[in-house]
């Protein structure tokens, strides 16, 4: 399955429910694997312009967008997605050209 990587930023709301409700973290993680089929696969609180990166897999773009759209709809975070691709995969894919 595609891997991404999902750079997110939390809102002032969000760093209030973060603060009040810390477990917050997992039922969201476990929402997204229930409804659009996105498993995490690492999480990190990290220090700097992002908050969280997640390392995160789904069975393919259009799953990621709307569990994007989902997630920052709801006025918490702020996420910024990239695919991510195996450096073995590249190497091959170069080889190739």
């Amino acid at each position: 399955m595609p891997v991404f990587v999902m750079l997110t930023t939390l809102t002032d709301e969000g760093a209030k429910t973060l603060k009040s409700k810390p477990e917050r973290i997992k039922e969201v993680d476990q929402e997204v694997m229930d409804r659009f089929g996105v498993k995490i696969l690492a999480q990190y609180a990290v220090m700097g312009p992002y908050d969280f990166v997640n390392i995160i897999e789904a069975p393919d773009n259009d799953s990621v967008v709307k569990m994007a759209v989902e997630l920052n709809s709801r006025g918490s975070i702020r996420t910024l997605t990239m695919p991510a691709i195996e450096i073995d995969r590249l190497i091959s894919d170069l080889k190739d050209l």
